[in-house]
């Protein structure tokens, strides 16, 4: 008896077992492409500054457009500025919110991220807001300026944070250490109002965006005070720098703040890294930009801004090529 051919046999229809490997091989394929698309994620701040409602603010915008590009951003709450370069230059977020200073030296592989060596893939999207470093007093605590600060309670922030970098910069500038306060405090910004007002701390600097809700809340349930930041010293560091600006907080910007109050400070910026596709950093601008009037109303911080400053101000590292192809066809710049 003749035995019957193998049904079963691959050999019988070679293109076509080829054809159906390839097509199972993109069908496993495909949705591992489309997941690294679907989610982007942006390192803010703490939850009583002006990064963590920046953050959700840029996200609601790019998520109004989400049946168009078919991604979802959420911003987290985070240590702030070099937490945020640190977990962008590694992979872990897509965005960040950071100080122009700290993109500066992230960028270049100077100061606190020297053991780091540059990040020669972080790149720049847009600046954001203002940021004067803002000294925080108890009425009682006798404190005019910054040259008597040494000998009180003072909190420079929790490491990783902007504030604290901006008040190492300070501190070597003016040739102090630890040594020179009764009690140095590392609270992070969420814990600093509250330690003023129960008398643990004299003091707290803080770089954040006004008016700000944590900057309110010891000035109402305390009668905090805002002391300006100036002087010789100070004046030398800004022109020490590429990235430190004179600033004012206007009078009136809080209850109780008569006079204008002069200090010094950086400018929030967005970053990536190329790692970012070209499509989200394209869209995300493109969000911020194509809305831009609900943008700037969305926080009383983003009032001032006006987009051709925001294109350029603070911007340290390459711009993220998204990013720029949605600045050149808004006509913001020209190479």
């Amino acid at each position: 008896m003749r035995a019957s051919p193998d049904r079963c046999a691959p050999t019988r229809h070679p293109r076509r077992w080829a054809g159906g490997l390839l097509v199972l091989g993109l069908l496993l394929i495909a949705p591992l492409a489309q997941a690294e698309q679907r989610f982007i994620n942006i390192g803010t701040g703490g939850v009583t500054g002006v990064y963590y409602p920046a953050g959700q603010h840029l996200c609601r915008l790019f998520n109004t457009r989400r049946d168009s590009h078919g991604m979802r951003c959420t911003a987290e709450s985070t240590g702030g500025s070099v937490f945020n370069l640190n977990m962008v230059r590694s992979g872990d977020m897509d965005f960040g919110v950071a100080q122009s200073d700290l993109q500066y030296h992230a960028y270049h592989g100077s100061r606190r991220f020297e053991d780091f060596g540059p990040a020669d893939h972080l790149r720049a999207m847009f600046s954001l807001h203002p940021e004067p470093l803002t000294l925080v007093v108890r009425p009682d605590a006798d404190i005019a300026g910054i040259d008597d600060l040494p000998g009180k309670r003072v909190n420079i922030g929790n490491p990783g944070s902007g504030q604290r970098t901006l008040m190492e910069e300070l501190m070597e500038e003016l040739g102090w250490d630890h040594d020179t306060f009764r009690r140095v405090s590392e609270l992070p910004s969420r814990e600093q109002a509250q330690a003023l007002c129960d008398n643990r701390i004299d003091a707290f600097v803080f770089s954040v965006g006004h008016p700000s809700a944590a900057i309110q809340e010891p000035i109402a349930t305390c009668d905090a005070r805002l002391v300006s930041i100036e002087g010789p010293a100070i004046e030398a560091l800004i022109d020490s720098t590429p990235y430190y600006l004179t600033a004012v907080i206007p009078a009136d910007t809080y209850p109780g703040q008569d006079e204008d109050v002069h200090t010094y400070g950086v400018g929030a910026t967005l970053v990536t890294s190329s790692r970012t596709s070209d499509t989200a950093a394209y869209e995300l601008t493109r969000a911020v930009f194509e809305n831009f009037d609900t943008f700037r109303g969305l926080h009383p911080a983003f009032s001032a801004l006006e987009r051709e400053g925001m294109v350029d101000e603070g911007l340290s590292a390459p711009m993220h090529p998204g990013a720029r192809r949605y600045f050149r066809e808004a006509g913001l710049i020209n190479d």
